[in-house]
């Protein structure tokens, strides 16, 4: 059951880009799991802004594919502490490997196909 719908998606997908930006100051990392960080949350926040979702402001990639790219990203940062050899830093391997655990189970959760509009409707419909 796929219990996000696009908007709460583009909520989490925030807080995901804050809180990859801010584990580097709070938990002390040194400067390759820092940067692997940054990159992390400048590449999600980049995705999510180009995104087709109700918080999306360009609304130039596909929800589908934000999905994809998200899955991505989710797998990286697993594997970053190993391919970019920080994994004796214990705070950052851990941090790198549950954040991009994270990412993975709200790629699970969330329901792509939840009627994402590409081109915004001139007003709501309810309003009237």
């Amino acid at each position: 059951m796929k219990l996000l719908s696009p908007r709460l998606h583009g909520y989490v997908d925030y807080a995901i880009v804050v809180l990859l930006a801010l584990a580097p100051l709070a938990l002390r990392f040194g400067p390759v799991p820092t940067a692997v960080s940054y990159v992390t949350a400048l590449t999600h926040l980049v995705v999510t802004l180009l995104s087709d979702q109700p918080l999306g402001a360009a609304r130039k990639i596909p929800f589908p594919v934000h999905g994809a790219l998200e899955s991505s990203l989710g797998v990286g940062l697993i594997a970053s502490p190993w391919l970019f050899g920080f994994s004796a830093e214990g705070p950052a391997r851990i941090f790198s490997v549950v954040a991009g655990l994270a990412i993975l189970l709200v790629v699970l959760a969330t329901r792509y196909a939840a009627g994402v509009l590409s081109r915004p409707e001139p007003y709501d419909r309810y309003d009237r």
